[in-house]
């Protein structure tokens, strides 16, 4: 992997305000994903992420509540069906999940268009995105844009700066009205609203679930015993979701509470090595914060980026394109050239 650092671009801080996007780049490229920014319309449509703490518990959100709670009860039983076999399922869908579905799909990919691939391989990492259980591309996108718009400011949806706990899973809870969040999804991933395989991943987004977790439960049963299916279904589809779940969320909450800062930028973000390590990279924080669209999360030689990894081979395979490398977009050869003059 070339070492990002060597670029002299990447040693200038970056002190970026949410109104400072440029709009010549366009909606998903510009540094904050803001399309008011690129010239948009606020209109009268509501925005569903309020940010009144009196507001917030008006409602709850009880999909979102029992989904997150379900999962987590039912996750409680994995040491009573233990199996290496449940273990070795729970960590291999732990990466395909977690790390091709939501580091390089859901956030890479979708949020920040660090690559461009092909419209198969751009459904299967939304779907795979979705057999996380964090949400749908829509929902997720559309949250994690706005973030970066207004990153521990008001109108974060989920700052540490309103609490630990609410950045790192209760910001999730409170309800919203179906036409807040259709007005949220268009604003922040028009996009996506208007991609037809994410809408239909959208749609039948618990269904997968249901597939998956049939499957893991018939293939146990079928090819050993009835412990073995319960145990492949506990492992690889609960428990699994649950470790995705919390480490995805600490990349909210406690990247932007501890750690240390190769950047100055406008908000509290941080890059964290033990989030590094069990985020596929997601976890150099600040480093993304400060080049949003940079493929690379990792800016030094030890800041461990398998995410990255993934994409560069997937380059050498001609299966991803337009590839991100530096802040401004430097080209393979324009990049190797660079990394051999450092």
């Amino acid at each position: 992997m070339p070492p990002p650092e060597h670029s002299q671009a990447l040693l200038e801080p970056r002190t970026r305000r949410p109104a400072d996007a440029d709009p010549s780049d366009g909606f998903g490229k510009t540094p904050i994903h803001d399309p008011l920014a690129a010239g948009g319309k606020t209109g009268t449509t509501p925005e569903p992420r309020r940010d009144g703490v009196a507001t917030r518990w008006k409602s709850l959100d009880w999909a979102t509540v029992l989904w997150v709670g379900g999962i987590h009860l039912a996750a409680l039983a994995a040491p009573l069906c233990f199996t290496w076999s449940g273990l070795a399922i729970c960590l291999a869908l732990y990466w395909v999940t977690g790390g091709l579905g939501v580091c390089l799909g859901y956030h890479r990919l979708l949020t920040h268009g660090s690559f461009q691939t092909s419209a198969p391989l751009r459904f299967l990492f939304a779907l795979l995105g979705g057999i996380s259980g964090e949400g749908t591309a829509v929902s997720w996108v559309a949250n994690h844009r706005k973030h970066h718009a207004f990153s521990d400011l008001d109108g974060d949806p989920h700052s540490p700066r309103d609490g630990g706990l609410w950045a790192h899973m209760l910001w999730m809870f409170p309800g919203h009205s179906a036409e807040e969040l259709a007005a949220h999804a268009k604003r922040w991933a028009p996009d996506l609203v208007k991609d037809r395989g994410v809408i239909f991943l959208h749609r039948t987004f618990l269904l997968w679930h249901f597939l998956i977790g049939a499957t893991l439960l018939a293939s146990g049963w079928l090819l050993y015993d009835r412990f073995t299916g319960i145990s492949w279904l506990i492992w690889g589809l609960a428990l699994r979701m649950v470790i995705v779940f919390h480490i995805t969320w600490l990349v909210n909450s406690a990247t932007h509470m501890w750690g240390y800062r190769n950047y100055e930028t406008t908000d509290d973000s941080r890059n964290l090595w033990w989030v590094g390590l069990l985020g596929f990279g997601e976890g150099w924080h600040n480093n993304h914060h400060a080049y949003q669209r940079m493929a690379a999360h990792g800016h030094r030689w030890w800041e461990l980026d398998p995410t990255y990894w993934v994409i560069r081979v997937m380059e050498s395979l001609g299966l991803v394109w337009d590839v991100v490398h530096t802040p401004h977009g430097v080209g393979k050869k324009q990049q190797r050239a660079v990394v051999n003059r450092a």
